[in-house]
């Protein structure tokens, strides 16, 4: 489920520098498609936040003449209309991807242009729905730094959710290292502060080719990320919720409790019928008593009880 984030000061957060330059975002090989991982970005631990302030590629005068030559473009804002974002797919400049045969490791990972992918029609996620997928944000502060809100649990939360689906995951550190790399490769899509956010989408897929329900024996791990506004168009107003007694978004025994892509479509039909009426969105409630309130469709619900 998709949840906002929260600033008030809680446990290991995460600042990435945020250069007006390009120099330390890209590595000094590259050819016009493809560019070769960086080298891990140092964590300078400080009381609640890890610091990437001016991170420094170690390079040479021909790396910062090669990136300013190709990627110059890097260090500018994109030229889009910040101040109605909205929420929805904008394509980007990288994608991050890495994979692994079943039984393997994740090892090397890349930046790839943004652009689409090859999938075999008998992919294991095409057929199967062995796929996950996580979502979090980044978001520029009045410095110029550039935030992420604890990307170590969504990573913990993806290899719990590659356990429960048969599959190989990234380690947290590889997780959280691709992230931030991909961040900085798309810094000029970070929305300005108070404008919005940079959604990141890491996708764990199995793209082997099996033909009877098994692992698939090739999976991916890519990520691409996308400038959005406020999910729901009310912005931080209220929002209206029509609950749901006959559709249910989860049950016990099954991968409610993982973020799989296959939970996800099942709840279009009753959401769209909410917004037809006028509703922002679906409230449900558990399927066994059917009065416990659960989840929305694209977010968590809390209730807080005033004595």
């Amino acid at each position: 489920m998709e949840s906002a984030a929260v600033f008030s000061g809680l446990g290991s957060n995460y600042l990435l520098g945020a250069s007006r330059g390009a120099s330390f975002l890209l590595p000094p090989f590259f050819n016009d498609k493809r560019i070769s991982f960086p080298a891990p970005l140092q964590l300078q631990k400080q009381s609640s936040f890890a610091s990437f302030n001016n991170v420094q590629a170690a390079s040479s005068a021909r790396f910062d003449a090669a990136v300013s030559d190709v990627y110059s473009e890097v260090s500018e804002l994109a030229d889009i209309d910040w101040d109605n974002l909205g929420f929805g797919f904008m394509p980007t400049d990288y994608m991050y991807v890495m994979k692994c045969s079943r039984g393997g490791n994740f090892s090397k990972g890349e930046l790839q242009r943004f652009g689409n992918i090859e999938m075999n029609p008998s992919a294991g996620v095409l057929n199967y729905g062995q796929g996950l997928f996580e979502g979090l944000k980044a978001y520029k502060k009045e410095d110029g730094k550039i935030l992420l809100f604890r990307p170590e649990e969504n990573a913990q939360r993806m290899r719990m959710g590659a356990e429960r689906m048969c599959m190989p995951s990234p380690t947290v550190e590889q997780f959280v290292e691709a992230v931030k790399v991909t961040v900085l490769a798309n810094e000029r899509w970070v929305p300005p502060p108070g404008k919005g956010s940079l959604y990141i989408r890491p996708l764990l897929m199995g793209t082997g080719a099996v033909l009877g329900l098994a692992p698939s024996p090739e999976y991916t791990f890519l990520i691409y990320v996308s400038p959005v506004g406020n999910y729901f168009k009310e912005g931080l107003a209220p929002i209206n919720l029509v609950i749901e007694t006959e559709v249910h978004r989860a049950a016990p025994g099954g991968t409610g409790g993982v973020k799989t892509i296959g939970n996800y479509a099942a709840v279009l039909k009753a959401q769209s019928a909410a917004k037809a009426k006028g509703y922002s969105d679906v409230l449900y409630l558990d399927c066994v008593h059917k009065k416990y309130l659960e989840e929305v469709s694209s977010c968590n619900v809390f209730t807080v009880k005033v004595y």
